[in-house]
C-alpha cells in the first residue's frame, strides 16, 4: 500500500468511527462503551478530520473574559463539559485559564484527560442527559461545552444544566453540530430559556468550522439566574429530549 493509499484508508476509518458515534442514541452505557474503545485513536481521528470545535469554542471564551468579565483568566473558574481527553482543556489552558475543571460520561476518556495534568479536578461517569448532582448551582464564572451537542449524543435539555451551575452574569460558550441543531429542538430551548430570563444570547456564530464536512453553530449565552435542577425524563415523558442519529 503506497503512503496516499494508507492515508486515504486511515481517513476512511476515521470518517466511519466518527459517524458511528452518532448513531448511539444517547444512550449511556452505548457510548462509554464505544468511547472508551475509541478512545486510544480517539485524538488522531478528529486530527485527520480536522476538528475545529476546541479551538473556536476557546476562542470565544477568551473573548468573553476580556470583552465581559473582569475577573483576570488565572481566577476564573471554568466547567469544560463533556471534556473527553482535555483537547478544550488544553486550548483553555493556552489561553491562560487555569482553575479549570471537567466531566465525561467515559471514564476512561475522564482518566486521559487527568493524565495531562492541567484540570484542577475531572470526573469520570457523568451523564448531561441527567441532572448534574455532583455540581452545585452556580459554581462557575464560566462553562464550556464542545461536541456534546451532536446527534446521539446529549439532548438539547442539557443545555439547562449547564445554565444552572454557572454563576449569575456568568457565560455558557457552546457548540452544536449544524445537522443535530437541525433534527432536535436545541434553537427551540434556548428560545425557552431565554423567555424564561435564565439566559440570553450575547453572540452566535452560524454554520462555523466543526469537523470534515460537517458545520456547526456556535452560542455564547449570558445567565442571569439559574434554573431549578431539571428532573430526570424519559423520551416518552419528554418528547423533546429524543436524540437523532
Amino acid at each position: 500500500m503506497n503512503t496516499l493509499s494508507g492515508q486515504n484508508a486511515l481517513r476512511q476509518a476515521a470518517q466511519k468511527r466518527i459517524e458511528a458515534s452518532h448513531t448511539l442514541d444517547g444512550d449511556a452505557e452505548r457510548l462509554v462503551r464505544y468511547y472508551g474503545e475509541w478512545a486510544r485513536c480517539y485524538e488522531l481521528d478528529l486530527e485527520r478530520e480536522h476538528y475545529r470545535s476546541p479551538s473556536i469554542v476557546t476562542e470565544l471564551a477568551g473573548a468573553v473574559q476580556a470583552a465581559y468579565l473582569v475577573k483576570d483568566r488565572e481566577a476564573m473558574a471554568i466547567l469544560d463539559a463533556g471534556c473527553g481527553t482535555g483537547l478544550v482543556g488544553i486550548e483553555l489552558y493556552h489561553l491562560g485559564f487555569r482553575l479549570i475543571d471537567g466531566f465525561d460520561l467515559c471514564e476512561t476518556m475522564a482518566e486521559m484527560a487527568r493524565q495531562i495534568g492541567i484540570y484542577r479536578n475531572v470526573q469520570g461517569d457523568v451523564d448531561l442527559n441527567r441532572p448534574l448532582v455532583d455540581y452545585s448551582s452556580a459554581s462557575y464564572d464560566m462553562t464550556v461545552c464542545c461536541g456534546v451537542f451532536a446527534r446521539g449524543h446529549v439532548c438539547p435539555h442539557g443545555l439547562r444544566e449547564l445554565a444552572r451551575v454557572t454563576r449569575p452574569n456568568g457565560f455558557v460558550v457552546v457548540s452544536s453540530e449544524r445537522s443535530y441543531s437541525e433534527a432536535t429542538s436545541f434553537e427551540n430551548e434556548v428560545l425557552r430559556l431565554e423567555k424564561a430570563g435564565i439566559l440570553t444570547r450575547v453572540q452566535y456564530l452560524s454554520n462555523g468550522s466543526y469537523i470534515g464536512q460537517e458545520d456547526a453553530h456556535y452560542w455564547t449565552f449570558r445567565v442571569h439566574q439559574a434554573p431549578q435542577r431539571q428532573r430526570r425524563s424519559t423520551g416518552a415523558e419528554d418528547p423533546e429530549s429524543v436524540l437523532f442519529s
